[in-house]
Order: C-alpha cells, then sequence, then structure tokens
C-alpha cells in the first residue's frame, strides 16, 4: 500500500471563521495554525500546502491566563544601535490587537516559503465586521 500524496491541483480550499472573543490567546492560535496548514484534513501532506483560510474575528477580545498581561513583552528591533522597543501584552491589544494573533499563529507555522505561503491566508479582524462574505465562509467551533 502506498501513502496518498496530495497534488496542488486537487487542493480545494474553504474559509473558516474563528471568533476569538474570550477565547485563550495560545488554544486560539494554535487551531488557527492546525487549519492553515490542513492538519484537520484527511488529505494532509506535509510538504504541500493544503490548508484553508482562517479569518479571525473580534481580535481585541482575546484574553491571556495569569499575569502573562503584564509580563508577555512583544520585542521588536529597529536595525539601529539602542533600536529595541518592547511592548506589553496589555499595551500591544489596545494599540494593535490583530498584531497579538498574527504573531501568536506566525511563530506557530513552519519557517520557510511554504509557511510564508500560508501566513498570507490568515486575516484578522478588530470587531465582528469582515469583507468577506463573497467567499462564504463556514463558523469554525472548537
Amino acid at each position: 500500500m502506498s501513502s496518498y500524496i496530495a497534488k496542488p491541483s486537487e487542493i480545494e480550499r474553504k474559509w473558516y471563521i474563528l471568533d476569538a472573543d474570550g477565547k485563550t490567546l495560545g488554544r486560539l492560535c494554535s487551531e488557527a495554525a492546525s487549519i492553515l496548514r490542513g492538519k484537520k484534513k484527511p488529505i494532509f501532506t506535509p510538504y504541500i500546502d493544503t490548508g484553508d483560510y482562517v479569518i479571525v474575528i473580534n481580535a481585541e477580545k482575546v484574553k491571556v491566563t495569569g499575569k502573562k498581561g503584564e509580563k508577555k513583552i512583544y520585542q521588536h528591533y529597529s536595525g539601529y544601535p539602542g533600536g529595541m522597543r518592547e511592548t506589553t501584552f496589555n499595551e500591544m491589544i489596545v494599540r494593535n490587537p490583530e498584531e497579538v494573533i498574527r504573531h501568536a499563529v506566525k511563530d506557530m507555522l513552519p519557517k520557510g516559503p511554504m509557511g510564508r505561503q500560508m501566513y498570507k491566508k490568515l486575516k484578522v479582524y478588530v470587531g465582528a465586521e469582515h469583507k468577506h462574505e463573497a467567499q462564504k465562509p463556514e463558523v469554525w467551533n472548537f
């Protein structure tokens, strides 16, 4: 018996909506990364992008447990001496809540060209409105 290998022409992509309202950041993002990678499909092939599109709504309502609000730090370096900037989770969720989810999901995807291709299928929005109604997305419950 030989294993099934998915061909890029046979892959059928769907759109799913994940609601971040009241969900824990890590659990939400691991579910999104799994859908983006295609691990929830029976045709999963590790070296081919078999994943679906993911729309995350209500990004500002995601939560973290414990004292991670003050202790979780996001770092950004400009490339200049003394150019490292640090931001806590609480500051980031007020200023740019989409980036919190994008950052977590990106770290859970494979590194390299295929991971960057998967990352482009992630759409994150503040609030319950999104602009992908034409794709007829399905709600993903987990």
